[in-house]
């Protein structure tokens, strides 16, 4: 792998992360200040109970956040770190 490839890949995995965190945020934001408006508009759409809306968005959001660490954070991070290394491409650099 070249450096402008682990570059690319970083940069994708960098705005992946900020993207996807932004709506898990808003997400969170959603369903703490509206739980009443969520929970009746997703019961009347799928005719569940709201307590049963609740629990799914719950587990929906625990789900998002565990993928939205293993699948974008985790890879930028590796990047970072693989990318960080002046000697990562199996060149050696020497310094005059």
């Amino acid at each position: 792998m070249t450096t402008r490839d682990t570059e690319t890949l970083t940069a994708f995995f960098k705005w992946c992360s900020i993207i996807n965190g932004v709506l898990l945020v808003l997400s969170i934001l959603g369903t703490v200040l509206g739980p009443e408006f969520g929970a009746s508009l997703q019961s009347r759409l799928f005719q569940v109970a709201p307590a049963t809306v609740s629990t799914a968005l719950y587990m929906f959001l625990g789900l998002f956040k565990v993928l939205w660490l293993v699948f974008n954070i985790v890879p930028y991070v590796a990047l970072r770190i693989i990318g960080g290394s002046p000697a990562s491409d199996g060149a050696h650099h020497r310094v005059a």
